[in-house]
């Protein structure tokens, strides 16, 4: 089976968001499965040296833009079993950043097209196109729409994957002639119309084949008005081509028993050498010293749908009344950016403030706190969590998305689960969590236990893989 993966970001090549972990993931277990799985994405000026130079040129061609011819180039390169390829055109991606440009419908249209145009060049014939998110939405809409005759393109199946529903690629109607150069039928009979405007994610999802999304909770979410972005109804109609499969996290990238950022390594049977990475971030942090003195930590945006509102609310009384530590790692608004110096203010010797984001704190502060909160409003997947996990730090989590697939509520009478859950979108609830967290870390047999379990589970890509196989299996049959 050969699977063509579109995305508009990849580790370790350029990276914004979760969406490239999993692009970076996900294909090299699919290779370990027999699949021949290949991946393309834009070749942007940001991506390293050490990587262009390394790149073989495969072809080009050109590409129209509705009335206008455009270059595009094609890269390949082998990276840890994988191929990439990487669409090259200096106008639309030799840019300082990624996406938030005027012209982005333009240019991800351009990169939607070109995928498929450059496929004789590349002479990959993919037997299932995966693309993901609204950035490479197009891409099932211009197979079904400008190859369909032609006998190389007409067998291949599309899934669509959906990582963040709430990014759709909205954009002004004109763009149907000017831009994409599809005839009006498709704009007036629904396909691409949104609110009178053109939605590439809209797109993506009418014209695929199967649909997926980041966690099977979230699957049904989305289905319903709160969280469905508008598109629930739409979502609700496919339901039958609907399929949830949970993310992994790269247990060979993520482990504590080689991770170079950690203090001290450790594994499940040296758990106290946890504490000592406590300790040593403690002093570098400049909080009191102590292994006993709990440690709940957030590595977050600092953006209202993470669920920072909640955590604003209990954080005096929970500061003023219990003996705990509070260490934040991320950016985001500037009114809760504020909020949290206001708080290492008042609360010197009981919380860490970082209004930045650095990958060695964030390892750190992964192998050393006691507990993750993670209060999410939705969260489609979360990967935090599952990072989490597997350095024994205990998440407290609202139960949504993939953060209710993968924190099961610990129940000390049987020893089973591996966190704290709660259900509302409610401030009491979460303190609730919290402090019963906090009175269960004094029961040395009880979180002995918890920690254990937290360490043991399990959320590598193997599985999540397996799925994804199963899904195209069934595409073909």
């Amino acid at each position: 089976m050969k699977v063509l993966y579109v995305v508009s970001e990849a580790v370790p090549f350029i990276k914004t968001g979760g969406l490239a972990d999993v692009a970076g993931s996900l294909p090299k277990y699919l290779k370990a499965e027999g699949i021949d799985a290949r991946v393309i994405l834009p070749k942007y000026s940001s991506i390293s040296e050490e990587y262009r130079n390394a790149m073989e040129h495969v072809g080009d061609i050109t590409v129209p833009v509705s009335w206008r011819e455009k270059y595009a180039g094609v890269d390949k390169l082998e990276y840890e079993g994988v191929t990439y390829y990487f669409v090259d055109n200096q106008e639309y991606f030799y840019r300082d950043g990624l996406y938030g440009y005027f012209d982005d419908a333009e240019r991800f249209s351009f990169f939607s097209r070109a995928v498929l145009n450059l496929l004789p060049a590349m002479d990959f014939w993919p037997d299932v196109i995966n693309s993901n998110d609204w950035h490479a939405a197009l891409v099932n809409v211009f197979l079904k729409l400008e190859h369909q005759g032609d006998s190389r393109y007409e067998n291949i199946k599309t899934v669509f994957s959906i990582h963040n529903l709430k990014y759709q690629g909205v954009f002004d109607k004109n763009i149907m002639g000017d831009v994409l150069g599809l005839d009006w039928q498709y704009f007036n009979n629904g396909d691409l119309e949104f609110n009178d405007c053109v939605n590439f994610m809209k797109g993506g999802i009418v014209y695929a084949d199967k649909i997926s999304t980041v966690s099977r909770t979230y699957a049904e979410e989305i289905q319903y008005e709160f969280f469905g972005e508008h598109l629930d109804g739409l979502l609700r109609s496919r339901c039958e081509d609907l399929r949830g499969i949970i993310n992994g996290i790269d247990n060979s990238v993520y482990d504590p028993m080689t991770d170079k950022h950690l203090y001290e390594n450790f594994d499940i049977h040296s758990l106290d050498k946890k504490l000592t990475n406590k300790e040593k971030l403690q002093e570098q942090l400049g909080l009191p010293v102590s292994r006993n003195t709990p440690m709940l930590a957030m590595v977050s945006r600092l953006v209202e749908n993470k669920g920072i509102e909640l955590i604003i609310r209990i954080l005096d009384e929970l500061l003023t009344h219990e003996d705990c530590q509070f260490v934040i790692l991320g950016t985001g608004d500037k009114g809760y950016e504020d909020w949290f110096r206001e708080l290492q203010w008042r609360f010197p010797t009981k919380v860490s403030v970082n209004i930045y984001f650095s990958n060695d704190l964030a390892q750190k502060i992964y192998g050393s706190a006691d507990f993750f909160l993670m209060p999410s409003i939705f969260e489609p997947c979360g990967i935090g969590q599952m990072i989490a996990l597997r350095y024994g730090t205990v998440p407290i989590v609202r139960e949504t998305g993939g953060l209710k697939d993968t924190v099961r509520p610990f129940n000390k009478y049987d020893n089973t689960g591996n966190g704290y859950t709660f259900a509302n979108i409610n401030a009491h609830d979460l303190m609730y969590c919290v402090k019963r967290a906090l009175t269960e870390y004094d029961n040395i047999r009880i979180w002995n236990m918890l920690q254990h379990n937290a360490i043991s589970s399990n959320f590598d890509w193997k599985k999540s893989a397996s799925e994804y196989i199963d899904m195209y299996k069934q595409l073909l049959a």
